[in-house]
């Protein structure tokens, strides 16, 4: 049985190494603010981004070396922050074979992950699909 995808005003397909560029940043960012103005958005995690939600990464990133009392929270964390404080708007997807192919299987809870076959229904669900980075 498949599961149905709601009805989104925009998908974010994210592809790529999460740490490369601030590529992740800027887009945690824009989903935040589509969010904020009553958007509804679904996130695709693609290829190496599918690491940005691995419960390895824990609560916080490592230190930083230019400030060593400050802390940030991981990317986990982050999404599982906006999943919580946006239930009905925000729902985010991580590509399954892309997980497998990478070793990256142990996802925070809330993370749904989808079989590549299943990428066309989340698609179709979505009035606008934007895509960020590249395989």
């Amino acid at each position: 049985m498949r599961r149905q995808v709601p009805w989104t005003d925009v998908l974010v397909i994210l592809m790529g190494a999460p740490h490369e560029s601030d590529q992740t940043t800027s887009v945690l960012r824009l989903v935040q603010a589509m969010l904020e103005r009553g958007g509804r958005v679904q996130v695709w995690a693609c290829g190496n981004s599918t690491q940005l939600t691995q419960q390895s990464l824990g609560e916080v990133k490592p230190r930083n070396f230019g400030n060593w009392s400050a802390s940030y929270p991981s990317t986990a964390v982050l999404v599982q922050e906006m999943l919580a404080a946006f239930p009905d708007q925000l729902y985010w997807y991580g590509c399954q074979f892309c997980s497998e192919d990478r070793g990256t299987q142990a996802h925070v809870p809330q993370v749904v992950m989808r079989g590549p076959s299943a990428f066309a229904s989340n698609s179709a669900a979505a009035g606008k699909t934007l895509t960020v980075g590249v395989i």
